[in-house]
């Protein structure tokens, strides 16, 4: 990778959510879930801001000592997000790393790897998938709330589906998983500081509409995706039961 090129991580904070109100400030042994995620990549990354809409999360932030930027309640995606707290905290960062407020367990490989994608001069846009196991069950691979990806032979995603893709003619598909490799989606994004200026003003797509996948509005329109492949599990917590998992696992690494 070319040493000239700027990292910054901009990890979007929401305090409203449907499922789970409150979710980053939410304690996972004595520590809040956002600073977990936060100490994480501060690991890697030398410049890290939480994006947020909320003074508690605001004031957590500054209480352990981290970077903060107040933005809008109205964006859709933490994209609009990234790109709003990207102006107001005045970086002059090549690439913006959206990361997940919610991996409180967030692998560090995992944001080498992606910043590895910009290794590659004609990436705009980078993310990542994890191999499906090829011992695994058709039931899981179908799971719709885990996204598949096809990648061609560059290593640029081709298309992202809910659906299991590609399909197999002629196969039951209880061997699918078997007999071919299948990659799903890991939620983090990388954007070059152009690209996600000019992505943040797309419409809507008509793919991205059917399918409730924001990355196929940026397919749809032209825009090269890089693909890195990590084997790292994560834990994304959507759930108050997710926290009650995600308490047990941090025990385990004690």
């Amino acid at each position: 990778m070319k040493q000239s090129v700027k990292f910054i991580g901009i990890i979007p904070a929401r305090y409203a959510s449907t499922r789970f109100p409150g979710k980053p400030l939410a304690m996972i042994g004595e520590t809040t879930m956002i600073e977990h995620v936060y100490r994480r990549v501060s690991s890697v990354l030398s410049d890290v801001w939480v994006a947020t809409d909320d003074t508690r999360i605001e004031d957590t932030v500054k209480s352990f000592g981290g970077k903060v930027v107040m933005t809008s309640k109205d964006h859709r995606s933490g994209t609009d997000r990234c790109r709003e707290a990207y102006l107001r905290c005045g970086s002059d960062a090549d690439v913006v790393i959206n990361i997940q407020g919610d991996e409180p367990f967030i692998d560090p490989s995992q944001l080498e790897q992606i910043m590895g994608c910009f290794s590659d001069e004609s990436a705009q846009i980078a993310t990542l998938v994890r191999p499906f196991p090829m011992d695994g069950s058709y039931a899981v691979l179908e799971n719709p709330n885990s996204p598949k990806v096809v990648v061609d032979s560059n290593g640029f995603a081709l298309l992202f589906s809910r659906s299991v893709i590609p399909y197999q003619r002629g196969l039951e598909r209880n061997l699918w998983p078997s007999a071919m490799q299948y990659y799903t989606h890991i939620g983090m994004y990388a954007y070059r500081a152009d690209v996600l200026e000019r992505i943040t003003r797309l419409p809507q797509s008509s793919l991205e509409i059917a399918e409730s996948l924001e990355q196929l509005r940026w397919l749809q329109n032209g825009y090269k995706i890089k693909v890195g492949v990590s084997d790292s599990m994560t834990i994304g917590i959507d759930t108050p039961e997710d926290l009650v998992a995600a308490v047990e696992y941090l025990k385990t690494l004690s």
